[in-house]
This record gives C-alpha cells, sequence and structure tokens, in this order.
C-alpha cells in the first residue's frame, strides 16, 4: 500500500516528489517534476483508505473526466496520464496562491481587485457552462490567484452535467459543495445550473469586498437556513467604498430565485465590467436594516428539518421490529 505523505525527493510512477503542498481529509497534492520531461506538475492522490469507497472512487474519476474534457486559460489542465498503476489526478503546476490566503491575509480587497478577479472567474466559468459543466463548489479555496490576477479555478469532483438528476438532502453535506456558498435551489433539493455557480461567485464577491460571507449561523445547516429566510446584511454598511451600483450586481447575483438571478456568467461579468450602465433598483423595505429571523425561529426550522429526516428512519426500526414480531 502506498505510504501517505511521500517524502520530498522520493519517486512516484514516473515523477520525482518535491513538495506537500496541502493535505485534506481525503487527499494530498504534491508539487513534483516529471522525469520524462523535466516538467514542474500538481499530483492529488487519494487517501490510501478511501480508493475502496465507491462514493468517493466515483467522484474522483468524475473529476479527472471532467479535468481531460476542460481546456482554458482559466481552468487547471488535467493531464492526460492514461498508463499510471496508481490512482491520481496530474494537473498543470500554477504558481499562485489560494483566494483563500489572500482574504485571510489582507482581509477587505480593494474594489478594483475583486472586480479584476470575479471578472476573470466569470469568464472561466462562462466556458466550463459552454461545455455542459456546473462547478457546483466554487469557493475561495478552489481558485488560485496568480499574475496580474489571473485565475485558475479547481477541484472539479463534484461539478456535473447541466441537468443531471439531482441529490437527496442526505447527501447535502458531501455532495453539495460548502454551506456559506451553496445556492437557495440546491439547498431545497433542485438541479443546480449555471446560475447556482453565478450564485456561489457573487458570495465570494461579497466576501472579498466585506471580508465576511453574507450570511451565517452556528453550524452548517443554520448557514444554509439563514439565506434562505434573511437578506445579508448590505455590503455598503460593511465597506463604505462599495458603490451603489456594485451593491445591486451583488444583490442580483444572489437573488434566492434563480428567475431573478443573473442568468449566465457573462451577463454577471458585463455588470462588473461596466458599473456605470446598471439600474440601481430600490430595495428599501426588501434588504435595507431588515432584521434578520430570531435564533429560536431558525432553530425551530432547523429541528423541522431533522424530524423530517429522521422520519424513514422510524418507518424502517418499526417494519424491522414488526418484521420480528412474526
Amino acid at each position: 500500500m502506498l505510504m501517505i505523505p511521500l517524502q520530498p525527493g522520493e519517486k512516484f510512477e514516473h515523477f520525482r516528489i518535491e513538495t506537500l503542498v496541502i493535505r485534506t481529509s481525503m487527499t494530498t497534492i504534491y508539487r513534483a517534476t516529471d522525469l520524462r520531461t523535466g516538467q514542474l506538475v500538481a499530483i492529488k492522490i487519494p487517501h490510501p483508505e478511501l480508493e475502496c469507497d465507491p462514493t468517493f472512487y466515483s467522484r474522483f474519476q468524475r473529476e479527472l473526466s471532467i479535468g481531460k474534457k476542460l481546456r482554458h486559460p482559466g481552468v487547471v489542465q488535467t493531464m492526460a496520464e492514461d498508463d499510471l498503476d496508481q490512482l491520481c489526478i496530474v494537473m498543470e503546476w500554477v504558481e499562485g496562491k489560494f483566494l483563500r490566503e489572500i482574504i485571510t491575509r489582507e482581509g477587505k480587497l480593494p474594489l478594483e481587485r475583486a472586480t479584476r478577479i470575479a471578472i476573470n472567474v466569470c469568464e472561466a466559468l462562462e466556458y466550463i457552462h459552454g461545455q455542459g459543466v456546473v462547478h457546483r463548489d466554487l469557493k475561495p479555496e478552489n481558485i488560485m490567484v496568480g499574475e496580474n490576477d489571473r485565475i485558475k479555478l479547481i477541484d472539479f469532483g463534484i461539478s456535473g452535467a447541466e441537468g443531471a438528476r439531482r441529490l437527496t438532502f442526505s447527501k447535502l453535506s458531501n455532495a453539495m459543495g460548502t454551506p456559506d456558498y451553496i445556492s437557495p435551489e440546491q439547498i431545497k433539493r433542485k438541479r443546480g445550473d449555471a446560475r447556482s455557480d453565478v450564485y456561489a461567485l457573487g458570495v465570494i464577491l461579497y466576501e472579498m469586498l466585506t471580508a465576511q460571507t453574507p450570511f451565517n449561523g452556528p453550524n452548517p445547516f443554520a448557514v444554509m437556513n439563514d439565506r434562505l429566510v434573511n437578506d445579508p446584511d448590505p455590503p455598503r454598511e460593511l465597506n463604505p467604498e462599495i458603490s451603489a451600483e456594485m451593491q445591486e450586481i451583488i444583490y442580483r447575483a444572489l437573488e434566492r430565485d434563480p428567475e431573478n438571478r443573473y442568468a449566465s456568467a457573462r451577463a454577471f461579468a458585463e455588470d462588473l465590467a461596466h458599473p456605470e450602465r446598471v439600474v440601481v433598483v430600490d430595495r428599501s423595505g426588501k434588504r435595507e436594516g431588515k432584521p434578520k429571523e430570531k435564533p429560536a425561529s431558525i432553530l425551530k426550522k432547523i429541528l423541522s428539518y431533522a424530524m423530517l429526516a429522521m422520519i424513514p428512519v422510524v418507518i424502517l426500526t418499526l417494519l424491522l421490529f414488526a418484521a420480528r414480531l412474526k
């Protein structure tokens, strides 16, 4: 069995490990040198104990398949390594930092820079959506920022084709993205499409400009519920440098109903590039100063969700008990 983590200088297939880049709960990513070409690459290797997990294996293979399909400057390139014995994904090595690192280190980003990064992400999203792919887990951890704020989207592990079957609520936590960035329709178990990625980017833009996400709570379910029943704090209250037009752009990206949201990443990018053309809508009474739902009410909703989720378990238990009585 492969021993993880690998050590610098150790050989893996036809690569030499240089450094460990990041280790997550499921995979480890290394910077390595291709001994055949001398090229630097990134290698994502799953933890050995997960290789036999059907769900994880399917997700990993999906990421590999989608990665080979996509070819765009804003998407990390996956190498076509079909002769490897070990399960892994070999990608181009990208010099840069994760957007998460930048936000954590710098806090609120200058308006010009946040806009530039968001437009670059829009361009990459427009491409993958054109290929019939929805990212579904867009977040600062999955955006690499390089020179001149050019970006690379990474981690297509839970991506899917537009129109693919929806996932059940029980799979929400591990197959539908990160709670801070999930769209309302995904929370409601509806199919996510390109507008779900637009929503996630709206959250990211809000975070880049205010150094906080628009919705919060003591646990993931509370965070997801917050966006279903409450409106975010007006970003201009958190950062006075945000113009009324930019705030309107953020609001349009964060619309609960996808029908009212930007229909495409391209439309989102056009408003970001030309905010002077944006007509500011009077949202007083809807967002400005609107009190958030009381924690007790949110807790009641969370408990109701939990009770609904327990119904199948109770029914199954009763059936098993009845079967034993026969």
